[in-house]
């Protein structure tokens, strides 16, 4: 692909691509993780917690949409296939093999910290070569950094509960 919106870009696109596309294997992985968790979750505050996971599955779909859909733009092809994505993927996939409530929470909560080291790292790697990728990556990073909060804020609850 040969057009403007990608010859004024100031970084190496092919790279930008394949940092785009492990992004967006981990949010593939993410709103499975979610959306599975949400449906798993026992113990207190379940209805609470899984309402949050369900919207974060939500979330994280929506981010993957919109990765996919910078990728295609910039000349690159999404990730074809979810066997692809846990070759590809920089937070990998932690099964909510115990559905307790403050497992899933402590499971997702570092799932989203990693989510926030690599949007980081992808801000700093568009800043000052690509502020369209740019702009796209501080909006799903303000999003993540929102999902951690309302986790720990969650998590804090529940642990508060417990020790009544």
């Amino acid at each position: 692909m040969n057009s403007k919106g990608r010859e004024i870009l100031k970084v190496n696109v092919e790279k930008l691509i394949e940092h785009l596309n492990r992004a967006y294997a981990d949010e593939w992985l993410a709103y499975y993780q979610y959306w599975l968790g949400a449906r798993l979750a026992v113990g207190p505050m379940r209805g609470a917690v899984a309402m949050e996971l369900a919207e974060h599955a939500k979330e994280e779909l929506e981010h993957a949409e919109k990765l996919s859909k910078r990728i295609i733009e910039l000349g690159g092809t999404p990730v074809l296939s979810p066997e692809e994505w846990y070759k590809v993927s920089n937070c990998g996939y932690d099964a909510p093999r115990d559905p307790c409530v403050e497992k899933l929470l402590e499971q997702n909560i570092k799932g989203e910290q990693c989510a926030i080291e690599v949007y980081n790292k992808l801000l700093e790697f568009t800043k000052e070569g690509d502020p369209v990728t740019w702009r796209l990556i501080l909006e799903i990073l303000e999003d993540e950094i929102e999902h951690e909060f309302e986790l720990q804020s969650l998590l804090e609850d529940l642990k508060k509960m417990m020790k009544r």
